[in-house]
């Protein structure tokens, strides 16, 4: 499959699905696991029912489906819907599905709601920073390179027509998709699992989650948060989270940055100045109602800093974040906004 960059890492408790007792002991629950790669990563499906389930036709379904995704929004496909809108002239309408559709109008209000925090067009930045297919830097781009960057920077440079269409009105914007395009597969997974009638399944696609209903022995799901350590172990727990219908997705800069001349320059970049963020951030989970949503704010969180990230997120219904900063002295100082808390289950020991 086409790979998009992972922007998060999760650790699912208790994955492996095994038989167990239910909660009220009375009747057996089986856990059903499907997996597989998709956007360069894997996925796993775990389904909670009175009796096991036949796996075949519903890998087949989501195969069929993250394919079609694949297919339309990955830029390591010259010729996806994706591909095509990048090449196009300013001008010149792309015709493209009903998903790209869907997935722009809910990129078009994190845009907003972030103040453009969140940017799908930020990718010559990106690039420029070392942070693209080319490779790292070994020195910091010059302020002309940067501004010269910024001029084809901005998500209202694409428009769409009659929820068919997209058309550039710069030539040299390019678009990517990849912060919420994971969580938008979770959902669509997600839904598949909904019209099939079936009510407690946990859903993830490179550490984006969604959990509905509830695990084998009748408790909320539970997803561990990645210690936020530079070069530290994937299955190493910060935070644990208690999900029910709803989706978690975690951004950081812990594992993707370099230092040069003593300075330490992340992925995160600002789309309105073209420079790395240094806010202090180090990781963001971000609980909401779907994924794709919280896979963007997380992304958008990282840029708007800790303070104003949670003014953003108290204001939102049903949404909720953990923000993680580096203090002066190395410790990490959390921000949680007012309903994370009662999320949380038991903090591991740090």
């Amino acid at each position: 499959m086409n790979r998009f960059a992972p922007l998060c890492l999760l650790l699912l408790i208790g994955l492996a699905g095994i038989p167990v007792p239910s909660a009220k002991g009375s009747l057996s629950s089986t856990e059903t696991l499907i997996s597989g790669r998709t956007m360069g990563t894997v996925y796993h499906v775990k389904v909670v029912s009175a009796e096991p389930i036949e796996t075949d036709p519903l890998q087949s379904e989501m195969g069929v489906m993250l394919a079609a995704l694949n297919a339309s929004m990955s830029t390591h496909d010259s010729q996806s819907e994706i591909s095509r809108l990048n090449r196009a002239p300013a001008g010149d309408p792309v015709m493209v599905s009903a998903d790209f559709i869907r997935v722009m109008k809910l990129a078009r209000q994190i845009y907003d709601l972030t103040g453009g925090a969140w940017d799908g067009t930020v990718a010559p930045l990106i690039n420029l920073w070392g942070f693209g297919p080319k490779g790292r830097l070994t020195r910091v781009p010059s302020p002309t390179a940067i501004e010269t960057a910024l001029e084809t920077v901005g998500f209202d440079h694409i428009q769409s027509r009659d929820d068919r269409f997209l058309v550039k009105q710069n030539p040299k914007v390019t678009l990517s998709l990849a912060s919420i395009a994971k969580g938008y597969g979770v959902d669509q997974m997600a839904d598949i699992l909904k019209r099939k009638g079936y009510a407690n399944f946990l859903v993830e696609i490179g550490g984006e989650v969604y959990a509905q209903g509830h695990n084998a022995t009748g408790e909320p799901w539970r997803v561990g948060i990645n210690r936020p350590d530079p070069g530290g172990r994937l299955d190493t727990v910060y935070r644990v989270v208690r999900l029910s219908r709803t989706a978690l997705a975690t951004s950081g800069d812990y594992r993707q940055f370099y230092e040069i001349e003593g300075k330490r320059y992340s992925h995160i970049i600002d789309p309105k100045t073209g420079y790395p963020v240094q806010n202090g951030v180090v990781s963001v989970s971000v609980v909401a109602g779907n994924c794709a949503l919280a896979d963007g704010l997380a992304t958008a969180l990282m840029v708007i800093g800790p303070q104003k990230g949670l003014t953003l997120i108290n204001a939102l219904d049903g949404v909720d974040a953990l923000i993680v900063v580096r203090g002066e002295g190395g410790q990490w100082v959390d921000y949680i906004s007012n309903g994370f808390q009662k999320k949380q289950g038991a903090k591991p020991d740090l």
